[in-house]
């Protein structure tokens, strides 16, 4: 049977479209990135992990600190939201800023780095940089190297920041490694087609698993997951950020994922080779190749319960 619809039916559709549309925008502009923060939970214990070690994670990611996204009140409400989970560990995962001088909405890399200066854990706050420390530092990508300024604000503040190292801790008498690389797209060297650019990192993933010296398990920081199917088997869990689920995921899809992998690092718990991986949604937003608005994937702060 053929339905004929009116002009004024068409009209009322239409504008309903409309309406849904602007509604869903609103949505992913206003309310998601500005309004909600989750703490994404993930339990598990990889392989060659040690017996009877427990330990807690909090891991913070792409805070991109801007006003109002992700100004200075919603970086302290995530920063209580990490502190609340009574982590063993806090981690930071990088892309804390877009400028090195405040302009505007966009905080200092100064300013958000202060502020995660705060943040206390039993067994330490530790870091790595990502890729806009090193984009959106004019001086660093002129010379071709680092140190940028994020660099030397973790030092001046006394902060941990594993860039290409690995520290030996323990809890309850049992060891485990933390290891940090540097940024895999660190300096600009061009533009090719397709997603991204050419660069050339400042990780160096042998020279860090180099620094490892004994049996006891190996938690790897890496800014960007691009890097995990190069991982050794000898890392149990690698924890990365940089892609923010896509900033809009439906259905476990995100249509734009800054990753040469496209979804298949884009977000959440990874496992490959009986190798694990855990991609953080993040917390900011950006505007450069994403849209500067979350749907589907809301900031989050990741807890990781490993043992």
């Amino acid at each position: 049977m053929t339905r004929l619809v009116s002009r004024r039916g068409l009209i009322g559709a239409a504008t309903g479209l409309a309406a849904s549309g602007a509604g869903t925008g609103a949505y992913a502009v206003v309310v998601e990135p500005r309004m909600r923060l989750e703490v994404a939970r993930y339990a598990l214990t990889p392989p060659r992990w040690t017996p009877g070690l427990k330990l807690r994670l909090a891991i913070l990611a792409d805070l991109h600190g801007r006003e109002p996204n992700m100004g200075v009140r919603r970086i302290e409400q995530a920063m209580e939201t990490a502190q609340s989970l009574s982590p063993d560990l806090i981690l930071l995962l990088g892309d804390y800023a877009q400028r090195v001088e405040p302009q505007g909405a966009f905080l200092s890399f100064r300013q958000v780095i202060t502020q995660l200066s705060r943040l206390k854990a039993p067994l330490g706050v530790h870091g790595i940089l990502g890729n806009h420390e090193w984009w959106d530092d004019r001086a660093a990508q002129r010379a071709g190297k680092g140190p940028t300024e994020a660099h030397r604000l973790f030092a001046e503040l006394g902060m941990s920041l594993l860039d290409n190292r690995a520290i030996r801790l323990t809890k309850d008498g049992k060891a485990f490694w933390l290891a940090g690389l540097g940024d895999q797209l660190a300096i600009k060297l061009g533009h090719k087609a397709g997603y991204g650019g050419v660069y050339r990192g400042a990780d160096d993933l042998p020279g860090t698993m180099a620094q490892i010296t004994d049996d006891a398990p190996v938690v790897m920081m890496a800014h960007e997951p691009d890097i995990f199917p190069r991982m050794p088997e000898r890392v149990s869990l690698t924890l990365s950020g940089h892609t923010h689920g896509g900033q809009v995921r439906l259905f476990g899809w995100s249509p734009v994922v800054p990753s040469e992998y496209g979804n298949r690092y884009a977000y959440g718990h990874v496992v490959e080779n009986d190798r694990h991986l855990i991609v953080s949604g993040g917390l900011g937003t950006v505007s450069a190749g994403l849209a500067p608005v979350r749907l589907g994937v809301p900031p989050e702060i990741v807890q990781v319960d490993l043992g």
